[in-house]
């Protein structure tokens, strides 16, 4: 795939050379430099699907198929949604340009920090995400009498109804192919005053084939609004437990993984066994009770990972990139060359990433792509202040540099949702991202017409 890039012979603008995140991404700014460079926006002839949603070359019809039935359907209470929840099926939230975009809804958190400044997740009342609904009354496994308590934010919070939006999952296999060297790359390359934080995160699943992963050991992040998960089988579950209520047990080299077996608790109150959902008991010896879908035991060297989790997993492994709108390649141009100029490209690379020879996650080899994100977190102003316990202030306000394939098909932006246009996101920017908002601020009508329509074409 070509990347576009010319000299501009005998001719040097001095510009800012500034880092601006345009949606949920990250934004940094660098002072004066020599911009001698035309960059194209993206690649014209990148070899992508003509329709958002369609897999990966290379993916059978069959398996894509199967992963995303799986990723679509609606999960009931005999299936262990509950005792609390914010969807019943995946595919319900990532709606947007197709199955496995970005969604509208918006989910809620909340938290608190202590006097020193360190953020506590108040997981003894159910944080730090509240989730939006109970399975209400129902008669349990026992023929009790159940009604989970919806959660509502507990009194102590300080950092209150703090929204996040569904992300999109297009390319997602392509980025989770990539090597941490990949990611480590990019902010070895970044100026010290714009340069992002690696996101360097526990593995609770691993993907089995993928010899350089293990349970408990560490990887880059590079999924979620902070980096913070590093393999789509560990979102997938995270998703499941949280997002839904269904709790998982899974084997990895004949480790037992239970970091996904407990169910939620609204505001920390346990449900009776029984009243959490109507899965039937497993019996399982080693797994707990509340486990909804265990794989059992893991004696023998046994890898498996339940099937559900799996399956979304693929789906998400499978998906493309969404293809771009088509663009007058000279407003291309313009547009990258500007987007560059201005320093958006420090961060929202423009340039690409190559996948692996033979990736371990099945995606194609030696495939090109330009997600335009570094996959680093990055202080712009416009952070949540959510994070891991005991984080400081300024971990929680950091936010994973946004890829930008797609764009074309969001109608909110930023992490919460607030921004409803590329322009009103770029305006609600300020930290390390004020420079670059002042120099977009700044631009000719013309300049910032070909930026934003190649932003637009995304």
């Amino acid at each position: 795939m070509s990347n576009i890039i010319r000299s501009r012979l005998g001719h040097h603008a001095r510009v800012l050379a500034v880092c601006s995140s345009v949606v949920i991404g990250a934004g940094c700014s660098g002072g004066e430099d020599i911009v001698d460079e035309e960059v194209a926006f993206s690649a014209v002839d990148q070899p992508l699907t003509a329709v958002a949603g369609d897999p990966l070359p290379g993916i059978t019809a069959a398996d894509f198929a199967a992963a995303k039935e799986a990723f679509e359907t609606e999960e009931e209470l005999e299936d262990g949604v509950g005792p609390i929840f914010n969807e019943i099926a995946c595919g319900n939230c990532h709606t947007e340009g197709a199955i496995g975009g970005a969604g509208v809804q918006i989910e809620r958190r909340f938290g608190r920090f202590d006097a020193a400044g360190r953020f506590d997740d108040l997981a003894n009342r159910g944080g730090s995400l509240r989730q939006l609904f109970t399975v209400g009354p129902f008669t349990g496994l026992n023929g009790q009498s159940c009604n989970p308590p919806l959660e509502v934010e507990p009194a102590e919070a300080n950092v209150r109804n703090v929204g996040r939006l569904t992300t999109p999952l297009f390319g997602a296999g392509l980025i989770d192919s990539l090597p941490d060297s990949a990611i480590i790359a990019n902010a070895n390359a970044q100026p010290a005053a714009v340069r992002g934080t690696i996101n360097r995160v526990r593995v609770l699943i691993p993907n089995p084939n993928d010899p350089t992963q293990s349970v408990g050991g560490t990887r880059v992040g590079r999924f979620g609004w902070k980096a913070g998960v590093a393999t789509l089988n560990q979102f997938s579950a995270d998703a499941y437990v949280n997002e839904m209520g269904i709790t998982t047990q899974h084997c990895v080299r004949g480790v037992s993984i239970l970091d996904f077996a407990t169910e939620s608790k609204p505001n920390g109150i346990t449900s009776p066994l029984g009243c959490d959902d109507r899965a039937p008991p497993h019996g399982v010896a080693g797994i707990p009770a509340e486990t909804d879908d265990p794989v059992g035991s893991c004696a023998g060297g046994l890898t498996e990972i339940q099937d559900d989790v799996a399956l979304f997993a693929q789906f998400m492994t499978f998906l493309a990139p969404a293809p771009r709108v088509a663009i007058d390649p000279n407003v291309n141009l313009r547009g990258g060359t500007v987007f560059n100029a201005i320093g958006c490209a420090q961060c929202h690379l423009l340039r690409d990433y190559v996948t692996p020879a033979r990736p371990a996650n099945g995606v194609p080899g030696n495939f090109t792509f330009r997600p335009r994100s570094d996959f680093l977190t990055h202080d712009i102003g416009t952070g949540d202040n959510i994070g891991n316990d005991g984080d400081s202030q300024a971990t929680t306000r950091r936010i994973r540099t946004a890829p930008l394939w797609g764009l074309h098909h969001r109608t909110h932006f930023l992490h919460d949702g607030r921004a409803t246009t590329i322009e009103g996101a770029i305006a609600q920017h300020g930290g390390q991202a004020a420079a670059s908002r002042s120099a977009f601020n700044s631009l000719s009508a013309g300049d910032r017409a070909a930026m934003l329509a190649a932003m637009r074409s995304d």
